[in-house]
């Protein structure tokens, strides 16, 4: 009993090193497993290829809109009137029909759950004037995020000539996505949910449902965009967080739309089996002191301006070590937040991140009589 318990384990364990060890065999032309917050790639192959993305493209028409409401541009609750044009988009939709009018909130949340090309549509004219004028935004917003291996067309991800992203080019919009606005995670992770139709034949309500099986699936998932055409085939960007990492993961170009989902299921397990992420010094906590020339105080605390996190191989036991490197000294005053030197991380010896070190509070620059009495008693020690 105790040798078949003993082979069992030992199988499992071989079973586990063929699964994890390496990357896992992929389904696709292309694909690429990112870390979200240090947008390290784990795993690759063929991902700066220009392939068709299809409605993965609306990723980027979502962190347009996302952009547009932080920088003050539009608001949730604004009135789009749909167009002609936006209204006469095939594919995946909501059926809006011209003069229809949505808010902008109810729209980024049909392209989000949904895949609505019409929707996309309409929230490119009222953010570019014109779908053109979007897609202008959109070729720009790529450039700034160093994707390479792109260009766009249309909002929406209908097939169209030299309409083309690569794995790795989705993976960096995805990251932006996710990091800059994780409350896109509110409706990329919905699997059901409603909107009214109000127009001149009356007052109805649409059912929405997430094109993405993966959260359905997949535990820890968050997101985020399926896309699929004649000449895209099957591709997906999936998301997953746990124990505090979030990985990314990109397939393109997969035979069917079970395979996608599989192939970016075996790319998450394979990354989080692997990797994880460790934690430096919190920001606000205390890295040194640097001594002050005539201020109020003699010196002043250096803290972290930001907490850094580092991406380690779960082979890897070795420590994350940190190297502080502080200026030998300032002169008052000194204000919060002042930069004084800086904190570097490393891993296996090689550097795995760093931030400033910076001031903890204000220090005045003394007066005469505090100097006169500090030099005083310099003088008589």
């Amino acid at each position: 009993m105790l040798k078949k318990a003993t082979a069992l384990l030992l199988a499992i364990m071989i079973f586990t090193a063929v699964v994890y060890a390496e990357p896992p065999v992929v389904d696709a032309r292309s694909y690429i497993l990112m870390e979200a917050s240090t947008g390290q790639i784990l795993s690759e192959d063929n991902s700066e290829e220009a392939l068709p993305p299809a409605s993965v493209t609306k990723i980027m028409t979502l962190l347009l809109i996302y952009d547009a409401i932080d920088q003050g541009k539009i608001k949730w609750e604004d009135t789009v009137t749909v167009s002609e044009h936006a209204a006469s988009m095939g594919g995946s939709q909501i059926f809006l029909e011209p003069n229809e009018q949505q808010s902008v909130e109810t729209l980024t949340k049909s392209i989000a759950i949904a895949s609505a090309n019409d929707a996309a549509v309409a929230m490119a004219e009222f953010i570019g004037g014109s779908e053109e004028g979007f897609v202008s935004l959109m070729n720009e917003k790529a450039k700034t995020l160093g994707m390479k291996n792109t260009n766009f067309v249309n909002a929406c991800g209908l097939d169209a000539d030299n309409h083309v992203m690569s794995a790795k080019d989705i993976a960096i919009m995805s990251r932006e996505l996710i990091t800059k606005y994780p409350d896109i995670k509110k409706y990329t992770t919905t699997w059901q949910d409603t909107i009214t139709h109000t127009t001149n034949k009356g007052t109805s309500e649409f059912g929405l449902t997430n094109t993405n099986k993966l959260i359905k699936w997949y535990n820890n998932a968050t997101g985020l965009k399926t896309g699929s055409t004649g000449k895209a085939k099957f591709c997906l960007s999936g998301t997953a967080e746990k124990d505090g990492m979030e990985l990314i993961a990109v397939v393109m170009a997969a035979p069917d739309p079970k395979s996608r989902f599989q192939s970016v299921m075996k790319i998450l397990d394979y990354g989080f089996a692997n990797y994880e992420l460790k934690k430096g010094k919190a920001a606000g906590e205390e890295a040194g002191s640097v001594p002050v020339q005539k201020g109020m105080t003699d010196s002043v605390k250096a803290v972290a301006d930001r907490e850094v996190t580092v991406l380690t191989d779960k082979g890897n036991k070795s420590d994350i070590t940190c190297d502080v490197k502080l200026v030998p000294g300032v002169s008052a005053p000194v204000k919060k937040g002042d930069k004084l030197g800086e904190i570097v991380y490393y891993s296996n010896g090689n550097e795995a991140g760093r931030c400033s070190a910076v001031a903890a509070e204000d220090v005045e620059k003394a007066g005469l009589s505090i100097n006169m009495i500090r030099l005083i008693r310099k003088w008589l020690m």
